[in-house]
């Protein structure tokens, strides 16, 4: 029998691998690649479901552009309805951020826009800033590749987590606001200062949960060399779910969150909140199926992906397991345990500011700094400074905290004070602070919010506004 190298293998199976496991790749352009807003049809356990997406080149959602390659992308709105994208992770100019009318204004139906940029390197995504929009799924990977990783010897999987529902956004928002989806709901137990308290943890039992589009009734299976090692790149592209990522049988290595390369933190089990992405190096034995599983916290729904040797035996995979999974890090363990390999340069703060997240379940209402959008006071700084912003959160719940124009560092978490991961997204659980530190980047409006759609739909966003001093 012959034998086939690794690297044979990874070239060998390339068409195989071109599925929703990664979004098509692109390499010579002499023109901006298209990238069209439209509806889709999903089979959801046997069921249709009609749904938004981004549509590359090659029809299938999202991009992975080369090493060096410029974000050259030609934007066509094909839905009924305006929309507009957010390059999430990504530091475009200002006018080229993707949220209506700051500055630039929606799409109209059949209206397209060019984007040009240099985007950053690493595991990244887009999706609609219209709240609804991105509880319709109109979301897509967006990957950057690096040099180093087109040299390794590995095969690479996009893990792309959803929540969905059969009922429109517009009447899940409803049912979230007016209290009919309270009854039900998930609470975790937490320790406040010995006090033991109540988390609020999911305000939405959604009808599925997908990875790539599938739930584990019939998800994708990845065909992996034996021996060999892969590396995972998850987006929660959920609106209103948190994940655990764990990849049972196998050991796992978290070598990057939201793009930014970490010390390597071994482990079999790995947090995801909402708009965060986790790049797990995964060492395969000699062969079989491996599944990888996204646990909603606090729950037992859970989806996933199956990584699988040719021939290997699949078993099914109940999609509800026999066990809620936990709370999602409300100690704050595994960020204190992340550490940037670049961190930010060292520097004294020019300023500090405290950001006050507050709200609570009925009435549905979530502020900042005690105000909603409608009356939002913005977070000032001076292109230039160093920021130190405090993340206090009031709340019964947790909140995934998104800056566009930069990334930042976390600094600390739970009173202890590190240099931890680099990030555009942090989850500040309730009742805790976190604080980040971040190089104020372009003059302009950028906006500052939690990532938990219907929070950011009931008022939980401000901006970070940046004069030129």
């Amino acid at each position: 029998m012959t034998q086939i190298s690794r690297r044979g293998f990874l070239a060998a199976s390339a068409a195989m691998a071109a599925t929703l496991s990664m979004p098509g790749a692109v390499r010579a352009q002499n023109a901006p690649l298209a990238l069209r807003a439209a509806s889709r049809t999903l089979d959801i356990d046997g069921r249709a479901a009609t749904v938004m997406g981004l549509l590359g080149p090659d029809g299938r959602p999202g991009l992975t552009l080369d090493p060096g390659q410029r974000f050259a992308v030609r934007l066509e709105n094909q839905l009924d309805v305006e929309t507009l994208i957010h390059w999430h992770g990504q530091i475009p100019p200002n006018a080229q951020d993707g949220i209506p009318h700051l500055p630039m204004p929606p799409l109209a139906p059949g209206e397209s826009r060019d984007y040009d940029f240099a985007p950053l390197a690493g595991t990244h995504w887009m999706h609609s800033h219209i709240s609804t929009q991105e509880l319709g799924m109109l979301a897509a990977p967006l990957i950057v590749r690096r040099a180093e990783d087109l040299a390794a010897d590995r095969q690479e999987v996009v893990m792309f987590l959803q929540d969905f529902s059969f009922t429109s956004p517009e009447e899940v928002m409803e049912r979230i606001v007016s209290g009919m989806a309270m009854q039900g709901m998930d609470h975790g137990g937490m320790d406040h200062g010995g006090t033991a308290m109540t988390a609020d943890l999911n305000d939405y039992d959604f009808d599925a949960y997908l990875a790539n589009d599938r739930t584990l009734s019939d998800p994708e299976v990845v065909q992996v060399e034996p021996g060999g090692q892969v590396l995972l790149r998850v987006i929660n592209a959920a609106a209103a779910t948190s994940f655990w990522i764990e990849t049972g049988a196998v050991e796992a290595r978290l070598v990057a969150v939201d793009g930014h390369a970490v010390q390597p933190v071994a482990g079999r089990r790995f947090g995801a909140a909402m708009a965060q992405r986790l790049d797990i190096e995964v060492d395969l034995p000699s062969g079989g199926a491996f599944p990888i599983l996204a646990l909603r916290e606090g729950a037992r729904e859970r989806t996933g992906i199956v990584l699988a040797s040719l021939g290997a035996l699949i078993e099914k995979i109940p999609g509800i397991a026999p066990t809620a999974a936990p709370a999602f890090d409300l100690d704050m363990a595994q960020e204190r345990s992340l550490c940037a390999v670049e961190p930010l340069p060292e520097r004294a703060a020019d300023r500090r500011q405290m950001v006050m997240l507050g709200g609570q379940m009925q009435p549905y209402v979530w502020t900042i700094d005690g105000k909603l959008w409608s009356e939002h006071q913005p977070v000032p700084a001076v292109s230039g400074e160093r920021v130190e912003l405090t993340f206090h959160n009031m709340s019964p719940m947790g909140h995934p905290m998104h800056l566009h124009g930069h990334v930042f560092q976390v600094v600390e978490a739970a009173g202890q004070r590190f240099s931890g991961a680099v990030r555009d997204t942090v989850y500040v659980p309730p009742m805790a602070s976190v604080t980040v530190a971040l190089d104020a980047g372009e003059a302009a409006r950028w906006m500052l919010h939690c990532h938990q759609m219907p929070h950011l739909a009931s008022g939980m966003m401000t901006e970070f506004a940046v004069s030129a001093g």
